[in-house]
C-alpha cells in the first residue's frame, strides 16, 4: 500500500555537479530503457489474455499457446517492474522507525537499506544465472521454445536492480556516509559468515535467528520487505543447511509465476483507468445525490463509494485515490475535520479488503489453492457487515450535524446522476457475471473489465460527460502499473522462498501441532489467528503476511474444522485492521498522503473506527454463514 523512497534523503545531499549530472543522466536513460518495455509488457498481457477469451468463448477456437505466452511474458513483467520500482524507490518497506530518527541517521539508514538490497542482489546473481541455464534443458509444451527464454528474466531483473542500486549510491553526496553504510552491511555479513560453525549445530533455533531476528531487523531498519525476506532466507540456507542457493531462486520463480497472479497488474491498471476516465467520480456523485442531505451523509457515501470502487480496482491505493479527491473538499466545506476524514478513509480501506477482486483474495487463492471464485463470492457480505458497524459509528458521531446550509437533491437530479453513473455502476456486475458464467477465468476477467472501462470510460465519460480525455496519461499509468506489480510480485517471490525454508525445517509440522492442540478448538484457533494477523498486518503489510503464513495456517484451519473461505475472510479483515492502524500500519500513512492530511490529526478519531471494525470482525468470525452462506 504505502511506498517510500529508499534513499531520497541521502540523494538530496549535495554532490559535485559534474558527477551528479553524469550519474543522474545515466540513471535516467537506463530507467527509460526499462520503463518502456515494462509498459509494453502490460499492454501485451492485456491483448493476449483478452484474445484468449474471445477465441475460446466467441469463436470457440481456443488459443492453446495464449496462457503459455502470457506466463513467459509475466515473469519478465514482474522482474522489469521490480527494477522500475527499485529505481523509483517504490518497493514496500516499513518506515515508521526510520522516519522517527534524526536527518543524519535517516540518511545513513536509507543508504544501509540500499546497500543491504544490493548485497542480496549480488549474492543471488550467479545462482539466478545458473537457474536460467538449467531451464534451457526444458522445452515449453505449446510454443516449443527453451524455457530459459522465460527464466532469463530473473538474472536480467536482478542485474538491473543491482545497477540501479550502484547508481543510487553513486548519486549520494556524502561519500563517507556511503562507505560507512556499505562497510556496516559487509561487517554484519562477515560476522554471520564467521559464525557458521556455531550456527549449524543449533538446528531449528536458526529459524528464530534468521526468520525472526534477521528478517525483523531488516524490516524495522527500513530495508525493503522483499530484500529483507531474501537476505534472511539466503542466510538460513547458505549458512545452516546444505541446500544449494539456486533452490531459493527456483522458489522465487515459483512464487512469482502463478498465472493467477497475472491479474495483479491488470487489476491495478483497471483501478487507474476508472479513476482517470471519471467512472469513479460518477459513482461517487450519484451516491452523494442520494445521501448528501442527511446527517453524516457524505460519510456514508465514503463508506459506500469505497465498497463499490473496491469491487472494480482491487488496489486499496487506487480505491482511496479515486474517492478522496472527489469527496473531501465538499465534506470539509460542511465542517468535517480533516483528521476524521482520513481516519474514516483508512477504516474503509480495511473494511473493503475482502471485496472482490481484492489483490489479497487473489494472492490467497494462488498460495493456498482455495477457489478464487469461492473467495470472490464469500468476500461480499463481510464487507457489508463492517460497513454497517462503521455507519453506526458515523451516525453517532454526526447525529447533531448542522445541515441548514445543505440543499437536498431533487428527484430529477438524482435520476440524472444515476443515468450518468449507470455504466460505471455496471462494471462490478460485468466482472462478476464473467467469472460466474465461465466466460473468463479469474485471471482473464480483469481484461474484460479493462476493455469495458476503456470503451465506456473513454468514449462515454471522457468524450461526452466530463470531456477530460487525455491520452498522454496512458503511458505513465502503464509504467505505474508495472512498478507497483513488480514490487508486489517480488515480495511474493521472496516470501515464497521463506515459507519453503520454514516448511523444509519442520516448522510447519510443529506449528500445526501447537495450533491444533489449543484448548477451545476452532474458536481458540480463530482468536489466535485474529491477534496474529492484526500484528502481522501492521508490520509486514497484507500480501507478505498472507504469502508467508497462509500455506502454513490454512491446512491447520481445515484440520480444526474451520471452512477455508470463512478463515480467509477472518484473517484478511484482521490483517486489514493492522494495515490501517497507527502507529505502524502503513496503509494509514498512505491514506494521509492521498488525503493530504497530517497523520497526527487522524490518530485520535481512528481508534473509534478501528473499534467498530473489530466489532464487525468478531461478528464475521462468530457467524461463518456470512462468509460461506452463498457458496
Amino acid at each position: 500500500m504505502a511506498h517510500a523512497e529508499m534513499t531520497k534523503t541521502a540523494g538530496e545531499v549535495e554532490s559535485p555537479p559534474r558527477r551528479r549530472s553524469f550519474v543522474g543522466s545515466l540513471e535516467h536513460v537506463l530507467g527509460v530503457l526499462v520503463e518502456i518495455p515494462a509498459a509494453l509488457l502490460v499492454v501485451a498481457e492485456i491483448v493476449i489474455l483478452f484474445a484468449g477469451v474471445v477465441a475460446r468463448y466467441v469463436l470457440h477456437k481456443p488459443l492453446i499457446w495464449s496462457d503459455e505466452l502470457a506466463s513467459i511474458l509475466f515473469l519478465w513483467l514482474a522482474m522489469l517492474g521490480a527494477a522500475v520500482a527499485f529505481r523509483r524507490g517504490e518497493h514496500m518497506r516499513m518506515t515508521a522507525v526510520v522516519a522517527g530518527t534524526k536527518p543524519a541517521m535517516r540518511a545513513y539508514l536509507d543508504l544501509v537499506a540500499t546497500s543491504a538490497a544490493l548485497a542480496f542482489l549480488l549474492l543471488i546473481a550467479w545462482p539466478a544465472y545458473e537457474y536460467a541455464y538449467e531451464e534451457s534443458y526444458i522445452t515449453t509444451p505449446a510454443l516449443q521454445i527453451l524455457n530459459s527464454w522465460r527464466a532469463a528474466a530473473l538474472p536480467v531483473g536482478i542485474g538491473l536492480m543491482a545497477l540501479f542500486a550502484l547508481l543510487r549510491l553513486a548519486r549520494a553526496g556524502d561519500k563517507r556516509m556511503v562507505l560507512a553504510a556499505i562497510l556496516s552491511v559487509a561487517a554484519v555479513m562477515a560476522v554471520f559468515w564467521l559464525a557458521q560453525p556455531w550456527l549449524r549445530p543449533l538446528g531449528n533455533l536458526n529459524l528464530i535467528i534468521f526468520f525472526v531476528g534477521v528478517a525483523g531487523f531488516c524490516v524495522f531498519a527500513g530495508v525493503p520487505i522483499a530484500f529483507g525476506f531474501g537476505l534472511a532466507t539466503f542466510g538460513y540456507l547458505a549458512l545452516t543447511t546444505r541446500t544449494p542457493v539456486m533452490v531459493l531462486v527456483g522458489r522465487m520463480d515459483e512464487g512469482m509465476s502463478h498465472l493467477i497472479l497475472l491479474s495483479v497488474p491488470l487489476f491495478v491498471f483497471l483501478g487507474l483507468l476508472i479513476e482517470m476516465t471519471g467512472m469513479a467520480r460518477a459513482m461517487v456523485a450519484f451516491l452523494a445525490s442520494l445521501l448528501g442531505h442527511v446527517r453524516g451523509g457524505l460519510h456514508y457515501v465514503l463508506v459506500g463509494a469505497m465498497y463499490l470502487v473496491s469491487g472494480i480496482s482491487g488496489s486499496k491505493a487506487a480505491d482511496m485515490a479515486a474517492v478522496a479527491p472527489v469527496l473531501f473538499p465538499e465534506m470539509k466545506q460542511r465542517g468535517a475535520k480533516p483528521g476524521d476524514l482520513v481516519a474514516l478513509l483508512s477504516a474503509t480501506g480495511a473494511q473493503t479488503e475482502t471485496i472482490p477482486p481484492s489483490l489479497v483474495l487473489i494472492t490467497i487463492g494462488s498460495v493456498t489453492g482455495v477457489s478464487i471464485a469461492a473467495l470472490f463470492t464469500g468476500g461480499l457480505l463481510p464487507g457489508v457487515v463492517l460497513a454497517i458497524t462503521l455507519s453506526a459509528l458515523v451516525w453517532w458521531r454526526y447525529r447533531n450535524e448542522d445541515l441548514s446550509h445543505v440543499r437536498r437533491a431533487s428527484g430529477g437530479e438524482i435520476l440524472k446522476s444515476f443515468i450518468i453513473a449507470l455504466p460505471a455502476l455496471a462494471l462490478p456486475f460485468v466482472i462478476r457475471y464473467a467469472v460466474v458464467e465461465g466466460i473468463a477465468t479469474a485471471t482473464e476477467v480483469s481484461t474484460i473489465g479493462i476493455v469495458y472501462a476503456f470503451v465506456v470510460g473513454f468514449f462515454a465519460y471522457g468524450l461526452f460527460i466530463y470531456r477530460n480525455l487525455d491520452w498522454r496519461r496512458l503511458v505513465p499509468m502503464l509504467i505505474e502499473t508495472a512498478s507497483l506489480s513488480g514490487s508486489i510480485l517480488l515480495i511474493i517471490g521472496a516470501a515464497t522462498g521463506m515459507a519453503w525454508g520454514l516448511t523444509q525445517s519442520g516448522f510447519s509440522r510443529a506449528l500445526a501441532a501447537a495450533m491444533t492442540g489449543l484448548p477451545g478448538g476452532s474458536a481458540s484457533f480463530i482468536a489466535v489467528s485474529i491477534l496474529a494477523f492484526v500484528i502481522l498486518g501492521s508490520v509486514l503489510e497484507g500480501i507478505p503476511a498472507i504469502v508467508l503464513f497462509g500455506p502454513l495456517l490454512f491446512p491447520i484451519a481445515r484440520t480444526v474444522g474451520v471452512h477455508e473461505v470463512h478463515y480467509a475472510m477472518v484473517i484478511i479483515l484482521a490483517m486489514g485492521i493492522g494495515l490501517f492502524a497507527p502507529p505502524f500500519g502503513v496503509g494509514y500513512y498512505a491514506a494521509c498522503a492521498i488525503g493530504r492530511v497530517d497523520p497526527n490529526e487522524g490518530i485520535r478519531p481512528i481508534w473509534g473506527y478501528l473499534l467498530a471494525l473489530m466489532v464487525g470482525l468478531i461478528i464475521v468470525a462468530i457467524f461463518p454463514w456470512i462468509s460461506i452462506g452463498f457458496l
